[in-house]
Parts: structure tokens; C-alpha cells; sequence
């Protein structure tokens, strides 16, 4: 079988507003704009993270299980 199709594509970026690099048609993941209006908050969708982590966090402590804190992994890394 041929293969003159199974090239591989470069990505095409376009720049946001906020200058960050992101795929066209598609929402910025820095700042949540698409075509100039905000679809995604950003701030919601940070605390909304950190407040799942934490959760998850007390269920492992209350679970008995170890965890390592994140300040251990950036001094491996």
C-alpha cells in the first residue's frame, strides 16, 4: 500500500489578543477568548482545580495513604 498520504502536518498557530500562541478555530487556553469574546474563565477554572486537589488530598490523608507533597517533586525534578 502507498504512503504519499500518510505525511505528517505542521501545526498551524494564530496569535491571540494576549499573545499567546493557539490553534485556529479554537478557544485560547491562556486567556479563554475566542473571536474576541471570553468562553472559558480562566480564574473559575484555576480555583476550581485547586479546590479538587485538595479534596483529593484530604480523601488520600483520611484514607491512610502517603502523599508526597508538591515540594518534594519539584526538588526531583
Amino acid at each position: 500500500m502507498r504512503r504519499s498520504h500518510a505525511a505528517l502536518a505542521s501545526m498551524h498557530l494564530a496569535k491571540c489578543e494576549c499573545g499567546a500562541m493557539r490553534q485556529p478555530h479554537r478557544a485560547c487556553p491562556e486567556c479563554g477568548k475566542y473571536n474576541g469574546k471570553i468562553i472559558i474563565d480562566v480564574v473559575e477554572q484555576a480555583k476550581r482545580e485547586t479546590r479538587r486537589e485538595k479534596r483529593r488530598e484530604k480523601e488520600l490523608k483520611e484514607s491512610g495513604q502517603i502523599i508526597e507533597s508538591k515540594e518534594k517533586e519539584e526538588v526531583k525534578t
